[in-house]
């Protein structure tokens, strides 16, 4: 079992100073300190994880490009596909009722 020494000076087992051992191309073990993972994002209306959306924290996501961060589609990357079918029938089911109502007052 080899010794690995620090290579910060945080010892203590947190959340952000996990880390785990790679040798590297010398042949030295070596602690590698591992990031975080980013959360999904989610839809407020049905609070699904949005599919086609890299994971990622708010730094990397203002670092990514625009295709990354959504889907070609509207409301794409801040609505799940569901919520947007129930808005767009929602408002096709309101006009139509707004269309009889019209007909119904001119006779």
């Amino acid at each position: 079992a080899n010794r690995v020494t620090l290579r910060r000076k945080l010892s203590y087992n947190t959340a952000t100073n996990q880390r785990r051992i790679v040798r590297t191309p010398g042949g030295e073990l070596r602690y590698l300190y591992v990031k975080k993972a980013g959360s999904r994002v989610h839809c407020p209306e049905t609070g699904q994880a949005l599919n086609g959306i890299a994971r990622s924290t708010g730094m990397e996501l203002s670092r990514m490009s625009k295709t990354s961060k959504r889907v070609s589609r509207a409301y794409g990357g801040k609505l799940s596909m569901q919520a947007v079918r129930s808005r767009i029938l929602r408002a096709f089911l309101n006009e139509e009722n707004r269309i009889v109502k019209k007909m119904a007052a001119k006779k």
